[in-house]
């Protein structure tokens, strides 16, 4: 009996030394997302969106390389929320070609996936939104700016139908709110246009 305790002892190093290169190394990585998560969240309640965007895509970098529905989801939340911290801060450019690809990604996957999608579909709406405004400002023919606010118009009308189709009519009002906003933007004047402050993302 004492020869296996001495060698149970011994082994114990060997035993610390393989979860810490196996499920260890997966828990320290989870304690970096966790930590860039909250950076993240702290600057976005300072509206500070370009270092909100930055940790975001760090948590996204931390996360282990594990195949398995809660990292995924993990991943598509993060990737959501940093497309939306881009937006905030108007890298428009970047949050579109972000959020284009996580529609179309979400897209596939199955219901359970619907709030993040629903989540998407807004951000890639609203990016649409802000690029027709500049577009215009800078003097964009309306053949070019036209296909923007009309992908925004559709995305914000679905979003109000599904809504109301679930009950949610605050948030179907919130949707319609956004879609009359798309319609007056293409209906105003550039004068009028040039005298209204950019609205807040």
């Amino acid at each position: 009996m004492r020869p296996f305790l001495i060698a149970g002892w011994l082994l114990l190093p060997v035993g610390a030394w393989a979860y810490h290169e196996g499920p260890g190394q997966d828990r320290i990585k989870l304690d970096a997302v966790d930590a860039e998560l909250a950076e993240a969240s702290e600057a976005a309640s300072a509206g500070e969106w370009a270092l909100a965007a930055k940790h975001y895509d760090a948590a996204l970098a931390a996360l282990p390389k594990l195949e398995t529905e809660e990292v995924e989801r993990a991943a598509m939340r993060i990737r959501v929320s940093s497309a939306k911290a881009k937006l905030e801060g108007s890298k428009l450019i970047e949050a579109e070609k972000e959020l284009t690809a996580l529609v179309d990604e979400l897209t596939e996957m199955d219901a359970s996936y619907a709030d993040l999608l629903e989540e998407a579909k807004e951000g890639h709406a609203n990016t649409k939104f802000y690029i027709t405004w500049l577009m215009r400002l800078e003097g964009y023919q309306r053949s070019d700016w036209e296909p923007e606010i009309e992908s925004a118009r559709q995305a914000y009308g679905r979003l109000a139908e599904q809504a109301r189709s679930r009950g949610d009519e605050a948030r179907a009002d919130e949707m319609l709110a956004s879609l009359e906003s798309a319609i007056k933007l293409a209906r105003l004047d550039l004068d009028e246009l040039q005298g209204l402050p950019l609205p807040s993302q």
